[in-house]
């Protein structure tokens, strides 16, 4: 584990994207609300945000954090049949949330998953990535594109839309 005991506290936030792919027909049922497992936004919201808190539990040498802050947000794109979810995490502390805000990403996809599963078994996660972070003592950065080469497109800071 790094040696943080030098460094100084600072305000840190780091910002990560998950895509879930899915059927159309799949990606209404998780807008309405409907799956046989229930409200999906809301429990992978829920799973997200835990997950963040129980990075240091499950990725070894991350350091526990004081986590001031974690929203999980969605968009979709019924269309192409793309779920979009973000996850903007916040601390102040001696090391970076990027970790947190990977794990919370990476957990409210799965969460996903196997709340779909059931209604389609071809759904899957891609282009987990991180798309910025800020503070300490290496400042600011934010990726300009995501992984495949596609612009970035910031999630809608609410759920989509309930039917």
């Amino acid at each position: 584990m790094v040696d943080v005991s030098g460094k100084q506290e600072t305000a840190r936030e780091a910002v990560a994207r998950a895509i879930v792919r899915m059927k159309p027909a799949t990606l209404r049922v998780v807008r309405r609300g409907n799956a046989p497992k229930g409200d999906v936004l809301g429990v992978a919201r829920t799973a997200g945000i835990l997950a963040a808190k129980r990075t240091p539990q499950l990725i070894p040498l991350c350091h526990p954090l004081r986590i001031t802050g974690v929203d999980v947000a969605f968009d979709d794109d019924l269309r192409r049949g793309e779920l979009t979810i973000e996850a903007r995490v916040k601390t102040v502390d001696k090391t970076g949330v990027e970790m947190e805000a990977l794990t919370a990403v990476s957990v409210a996809a799965l969460t996903v998953y196997d709340m779909v599963k059931a209604v389609e078994r071809g759904v899957t996660i891609a282009r987990i990535q991180l798309v910025e972070k800020s503070g300490g003592k290496s400042g600011t950065w934010k990726r300009s594109v995501s992984v495949s080469g596609h612009p970035r497109r910031k999630p809608a800071s609410r759920p989509p839309r309930q039917r």
